[in-house]
C-alpha cells in the first residue's frame, strides 16, 4: 500500500514539478554559462508535459470535436469567448453559427465552407479558448485538438483585449502546433554504440554542442549521429526529438474595430501587430481577410486544358506554391505521372503553348496546362 501511495503522490506532483521548473527557468538569466542548464530545464519540462498528455490518454476517450475534413484546406479560428468567431464565420462562409453577445455561445465545432478564387476552404468555429486550455481547462484540450488537423490557425483578438494574444500563442504552442515556423532540418540517426556524433552545415548561434548533448542525454539518446542543417535553438531541438509537432501557417486578426476609438485601435495594433484589422459585425476588411487566407495557405490556381478546347478558367485546380507537373499529375490521377509524355503550358513558359517534358517543371499561379499522356 505504501508503494501505491508514493506512486499517487508522484503522479499528483507532475503539475507542481512543471511549475517549479518553469519558475526556475524564468529566474535564470540566459548567457553562455547558463545555456546548458536552461536547455536541460526545457527538456525536463517537455518530458513532464508529455507524461501529462499520455496520462490523460490512458484514462480513456473523452468527448471531443470531430469534424470531417473537406475541401482544399481547413482553417481553425482560435480566440477567447465572445471575440466574434461565430459572426466572422458567417461573414466568411455559408455556415449558420449561433451568435449572441455573451460568452460561451458556441458549444460545438461548427464548420463552414469559404469559396474563394475557385478554392474551397473549410473554416472551423470552435468554443472559446481560455488560459490553461492546452492543459484541459474549459474543455480546451478538445478544442485545440481540432487545430492539430488544420492547415492554418487564425488567432482572433478582441480590440479591447490585446493582451489575449500572448496567452493564445502559448496555448497553441502547448498543443503541439508551430505557427508560421519552418520545420528544423535536423536528422537524428540512432546507433548501437559510439556515443554522440554531431555534425553541422551551418554556424550554430543559439545553442552549442555541449547543450545539444545534454538535451539528447536527457531524452536517453546516448548513441546517435546528429546532422544539423538549420541554426536551431534548444526548443527546436526538443521539438525534433519529440517528433510530434505540426507546422502550420497562421494569421492574427484584430476584430471589433467598428466599436473602438482610433486611440484604442492604435494601442491594440501596436501590441498585437495583426496581419489585418476587421469588423466581423460590420463586414469591414472581410475581402482582405479572404485574400490573406488564400495566400497564407500557399495556394495557386492551375487551369486544365483539353486539346483543341479553350481552358475553363472558372474551375481551377487548386495547388500549392512550388508544385510541379508531377504534383499536378498525381492530384488528377495516380497513373497520370506514369503515362506523362509532355505538357503544353501557357503562362509561365517561355512562349505560349511551349512543350515541357520535365515533370519537375514548377508551375505558377494561373498557368494553363494541357497534359499529353500515353
Amino acid at each position: 500500500m505504501v508503494r501505491n501511495k508514493n506512486l499517487e503522490k508522484t503522479k499528483s506532483n507532475v503539475p507542481d514539478r512543471i511549475k517549479e521548473l518553469e519558475d526556475e527557468l524564468s529566474r535564470t538569466k540566459y548567457n553562455k554559462r547558463t545555456q546548458g542548464h536552461i536547455g536541460l530545464i526545457k527538456a525536463k519540462i517537455a518530458q513532464l508535459k508529455e507524461k501529462q498528455v499520455q496520462r490523460r490518454k490512458g484514462k480513456g476517450k473523452t468527448d471531443g470535436y470531430t469534424v470531417k475534413k473537406s475541401g482544399d484546406a481547413a482553417v481553425i479560428m482560435v480566440g477567447f469567448p465572445s471575440v466574434g468567431k461565430s459572426t466572422l464565420l458567417n461573414r466568411l462562409t455559408n455556415a449558420e453559427s449561433n451568435v449572441a453577445a455573451y460568452a460561451f455561445t458556441t458549444l460545438t465545432c461548427i464548420p463552414g465552407m469559404l469559396d474563394y478564387k475557385g478554392s474551397k476552404i473549410q473554416v472551423l468555429d470552435v468554443p472559446g479558448v481560455v488560459k490553461g486550455a492546452a492543459s484541459g481547462k474549459g474543455r480546451g484540450k478538445e478544442v485545440l485538438s481540432v487545430a492539430i488537423n488544420s492547415d492554418m490557425v487564425m488567432l482572433l483578438i478582441d480590440v479591447f483585449h490585446p493582451e489575449h494574444k500572448d496567452i493564445l500563442i502559448k496555448e497553441v504552442r502547448d498543443s503541439y502546433l508551430r505557427v508560421n515556423e519552418t520545420k528544423p532540418d535536423v536528422k537524428i540517426t540512432k546507433k548501437s554504440r559510439g556515443g554522440l556524433g554531431i555534425g553541422t552545415t551551418v554556424k550554430l548561434t543559439k545553442i552549442d554542442k555541449d547543450t545539444i548533448k545534454k538535451i539528447l542525454n536527457q531524452f536517453r539518446i546516448v548513441n546517435a549521429d546528429v546532422l544539423i542543417r538549420t541554426d536551431i535553438d534548444a526548443d527546436q531541438l526538443i521539438d525534433v526529438i519529440e517528433g510530434n509537432k505540426k507546422y502550420v501557417s497562421g494569421l492574427t486578426v484584430l476584430n471589433k474595430i467598428d466599436a473602438a476609438s482610433d486611440e484604442q485601435i492604435e494601442k491594440a495594433r501596436r501590441i498585437v501587430n495583426p496581419d489585418i484589422m476587421v469588423s466581423a459585425e460590420k463586414g469591414i476588411g472581410i475581402d482582405g481577410l479572404k485574400e490573406l487566407i488564400f495566400q497564407g495557405l500557399g495556394f495557386i490556381r492551375v487551369y486544365c486544358k483539353k486539346h483543341g478546347v479553350k481552358a475553363d478558367t472558372d474551375v481551377p485546380l487548386i495547388m500549392k506554391r512550388e508544385c510541379n507537373l508531377h504534383d499536378m499529375c498525381d492530384k488528377l490521377h495516380r497513373d497520370f505521372s506514369k503515362r506523362f509524355k509532355f505538357a503544353r503550358i501557357w503562362g509561365s513558359s517561355r512562349f505560349p503553348g511551349q512543350a515541357i517534358r520535365n515533370l519537375k517543371y514548377v508551375l505558377k499561379d494561373e498557368d494553363i496546362v494541357e497534359l499529353v499522356l500515353d
